[in-house]
């Protein structure tokens, strides 16, 4: 099958969405389908490793990674004209080439999938009204979401008893998973965060919480905070590290490879998670595949694969994870049930699963579309 993946956001952009569809779109390959990656993300000409991609045009000596939003047209008239046997869509709150063309390749009776990977919240309202005005209701697409949270207000934007798929973020367990996690020690505790130091994550609301647990938390037991990411809140988090003196237990360590963040995980206790508007999480899923327990928000995407006091711990606010916090720090009983429980079981969602649930999700677009769903599975015949 030749198939077109089409996102505004993609390599060398760094994030949820750009990983994913490339990781996709590599497996589809590895499936035997033709695959090709649309995108506004400027970047070189040629592939990104066995993955075909269409961009903006590219100047010598620009700066890689810009969004180009103005090529929305264009990059939808190359989902609909380049003989495609189908087009998946990975949109996020703004996504202009996205929806350009899903709407263009549905309309054009091309079997369309639309995966949402993002939150709509509190835009929720608008994309309602948005629905209404440009008919997406009635377009033959579809829709799918990669988390529960992420499918409700999908469904209250599309129309009453529209099916919104959940169709999750993909997470392929390493040879470092496999390996066991250094023995719990009651006297020293290692918490993991990874993530991008951006007000959406809330970096700083995580050290606030990491503060208030510190003074909870009797003093004989040591508490050190792993943070690895980059972003724009770096030199803030920083100023407050040093600003409440909490340098000697506080690492940042940066932007760093899948090798180190494993490095960081096997010698953690636990997995925290401080961001409410998380539509997937898949720095945690990978934390739960490494064996840590994962401390979230009930109201996020990670409470799809984390079960509370069984795989890790789910609060409702700052407070209740600042508790979580103390709990696993002081009550090595809980921590090593919960350490226990993830050492021998595996979450549900690999690479696997989520090829399968992709499959099921294309012959309902075939379907959608009048299309035989046989020409969409299983490994493509020479073209």
């Amino acid at each position: 099958m030749r198939i077109a993946h089409v996102t505004d956001f993609y390599l060398p952009r760094v994030g949820g969405i750009e990983r994913q569809v490339h990781d996709l779109a590599a497996r589809q390959r590895e499936q035997g389908h033709e695959v090709e990656v649309i995108t506004a993300t400027t970047g070189p000409p040629g592939p990104i490793g066995s993955v075909a991609t269409v961009r903006p045009p590219w100047r010598a000596g620009s700066e890689p990674g810009a969004l180009r939003y103005q090529w929305a047209r264009a990059g939808r008239s190359v989902a609909v004209g380049g003989d495609y046997d189908l087009v998946h869509v990975h949109g996020s709150i703004w996504s202009p080439l996205a929806f350009a063309a899903a709407g263009g390749a549905a309309k054009a009776g091309i079997p369309t999938v639309y995966t949402v990977h993002s939150l709509w919240s509190y835009a929720t309202p608008l994309y309602r009204v948005g629905a209404r005005i440009v008919r997406c209701r009635d377009l033959p697409v579809a829709w799918s979401a990669v988390s529960s949270i992420a499918a409700a207000p999908m469904r209250r934007a599309l129309r009453r008893g529209a099916e919104v798929t959940i169709l999750p973020n993909g997470v392929e367990p390493t040879p470092s998973d496999a390996a066991p996690l250094r023995p719990s020690r009651p006297e020293r505790i290692v918490v993991a965060c990874v993530g991008r130091l951006a007000p959406r994550k809330r970096p700083l609301h995580l050290l606030r919480m990491l503060a208030r647990a510190r003074d909870r938390v009797p003093g004989e037991i040591v508490i050190e905070a792993v943070l690895a990411g980059d972003g724009p809140q770096r030199s803030a988090l920083e100023r407050f590290v040093a600003k409440e003196g909490m340098g000697d237990w506080v690492r940042m360590i940066g932007a760093v490879d899948h090798d180190r963040i494993h490095d960081v995980y096997r010698d953690a206790d636990f997995y925290i998670a401080p961001a409410r508007l998380e539509s997937f999480g898949i720095a945690a899923l990978e934390a739960r595949f490494a064996g840590l327990p994962v401390v979230a928000y009930q109201r996020s995407g990670i409470a799809d694969f984390i079960t509370h006091d069984v795989e890790g711990l789910l609060v409702d606010d700052d407070d209740a994870m600042t508790d979580a916090i103390v709990r696993l720090a002081t009550s090595p009983r809980t921590l090593a049930r919960l350490r226990q429980h993830n050492a021998h079981h595996e979450p549900a969602i690999t690479w696997a699963t989520v090829l399968e649930r992709t499959d099921v999700l294309y012959e309902r677009a075939a379907h959608l579309a009048g299309r035989s769903p046989r020409r969409l599975s299983g490994v493509a015949p020479p073209r």
